[in-house]
C-alpha cells in the first residue's frame, strides 16, 4: 500500500482540480498542493459509492516525492476492490486504481533514485492511481523511460509483468521450447504471445469458440502467436498435427479453469508445469489423475501482487523486470492491448464499460 496521508477538505463531485493554494500550517504560510481523486468509503455492488473529491496533499518529506498522474487504466481488479471481493482491500477512505503512470514533480532532499521529470509506476497494488497528484515514499515507485508510449507505460506493471514472470519462473525454457495457454486473447495472453516470441518460445494459443475466430486468430498471429485453436478443436482433434512441428509444451498457462484448464494440463510433456493465474470459467480445474501419476505434472498458482510483495525489498529485481519490458515496448516487440482513452472527469464511462463483458480496456487520462 502507498504510505501517504491525504486530508480531504472538500467533496466536489465532478470537479477536476490541479495545483493548490497557500494556507497557514503550524503558524506558517506554505503552498499546499491539492488533487482531484476518485474516492470510495464503502464496498458495494452498484459502484455508486465512487465520487470525485478534492484532497490536500501532505508536504514532501525528505524520502518522499510528489507526482502528477498522467494516465491510469481501469481494470477488473479495481472494480473487485470497490465491490469488496478482491483478496486485498484498502482502508477507507480509499482512492481507486492500482495501475498507472505518473511524472515526478518534486523530490525530497534525500531521494537519490528519482529526479523531477521522471516517469514512474507504482510497485504495489492499492496505490490509488485514480487521482491527479500524489505524495508517496520514493521506494513505492519504479521508474519507466519517458520515450515509451504513454499507454504502454500506464499498463506495463500488471499484465505484462504477470506474463514475464510466468515465462521465467516456472520452467527453464530455451528458444524453441513450447508454451500452451488458454484465454490467449486476454490482456495477459496477448502479453505472453509477444514476450514469448521475443524470447524465441513457440506458443499454442487456445481461445473460446466464436463467430469471428478467423479474424481473432489472424490478429493473434500478427502479434507473434504460432498456433491459435479453439477449445472445441483441442477437445475433438487434439494437438497431433501441431506437435509434428513443435515440441510438446513444457509450460501451460491457465486463466480459465474447468475443462479448458484440464485440456491445457493434458497437453503438457512429462515433467511439465501448469500455472493457474485466473479462473474466468468459475468452475473447478479438471485434473486427470494420470497426468499427476504418470507424467509428474506440477501444479502451481501465480498472483502478481503476491510476487511483488514477496520481493518488495529487492529493488533491483523489480526494476530490472520493468526495464526489460520497457525495452520490448521501445523496440516494438510488445504493445499494449487495444485501449480506449477517457478524460478523467468522465470516469463513470470507464467504470461502466469495465463492468460490461468483452469491452476494450479504458484508460483515464488525467492531463
Amino acid at each position: 500500500m502507498m504510505r501517504s496521508v491525504l486530508v480531504r477538505v472538500l467533496q466536489a463531485p465532478g470537479m477536476l482540480v490541479l495545483g493548490g493554494a497557500h494556507r497557514w500550517v503550524a503558524g506558517h504560510c506554505r503552498h499546499v498542493h491539492s488533487c482531484s481523486a476518485l474516492v470510495y468509503r464503502r464496498h458495494g455492488p452498484d459502484l455508486e459509492q465512487l465520487r470525485m473529491e478534492q484532497w490536500d496533499l501532505p508536504a514532501v518529506g525528505k524520502h518522499s516525492v510528489r507526482l502528477r498522474m498522467l494516465a491510469a487504466p481501469v481494470n477488473p481488479a479495481d472494480i473487485n476492490m470497490m465491490q469488496g471481493t478482491y483478496p486485498i482491500l484498502p482502508e477507507f477512505p480509499a482512492v481507486g486504481g492500482n495501475e498507472g503512470v505518473g511524472e515526478v514533480m518534486e523530490v525530497g532532499c534525500e531521494v537519490g533514485s528519482l529526479r523531477v521529470g521522471d516517469w514512474v509506476v507504482p510497485v504495489d497494488a492499492g496505490f490509488g492511481t485514480w487521482r491527479t497528484e500524489a505524495v508517496c515514499d520514493a521506494t513505492d515507485l519504479l521508474s519507466v523511460p519517458s520515450d515509451v508510449s504513454l499507454m504502454g507505460a500506464a499498463t506495463v506493471s500488471v499484465n505484462p509483468c504477470t506474463a514475464y514472470r510466468m515465462l521465467h519462473d516456472f520452467q527453464h525454457l530455451k528458444p524453441g521450447d513450447t508454451v500452451i495457454q488458454n484465454g490467449a486473447n486476454s490482456a495477459v495472453g496477448q502479453a505472453v504471445i509477444q514476450i514469448a516470441a521475443a524470447l524465441g518460445f513457440r506458443t499454442i494459443n487456445i481461445v473460446r469458440d466464436r463467430p469471428n475466430y478467423e479474424a481473432l486468430a489472424a490478429e493473434l498471429k500478427a502479434m507473434g502467436a504460432d498456433y491459435v485453436i479453439t477449445e472445441e478443436q483441442l477437445h475433438s482433434i487434439g494437438l497431433g498435427n501441431i506437435l509434428q512441428e513443435v515440441p510438446k509444451p513444457r509450460l501451460g498457462l491457465n486463466c480459465v479453469g474447468g475443462l479448458s484448464g484440464g485440456l491445457v494440463l493434458s497437453s503438457l510433456v512429462s515433467g511439465g508445469t501448469l500455472v493457474t493465474y485466473g479462473g474466468m470459467a468459475k468452475k473447478p480445474l479438471q485434473i486427470p489423475a494420470k497426468s499427476l501419476i504418470f507424467k509428474n505434472i506440477s501444479l502451481k498458482g501465480f498472483w502478481m501482487t503476491q510476487w511483488k510483495r514477496n520481493h518488495r525489498t529487492d529493488a533491483h529485481l523489480l526494476q530490472s523486470m520493468v526495464d526489460a519490458l520497457c525495452s520490448m515496448l521501445r523496440e516494438g516487440q510488445l504493445s499494449p492491448p487495444a485501449l480506449v482513452p477517457i478524460p478523467f472527469q468522465h470516469y463513470r464511462q470507464a467504470i461502466q464499460a469495465t463492468v460490461q463483458a468483452r469491452q476494450r480496456k479504458r484508460v483515464l487520462l488525467m492531463q
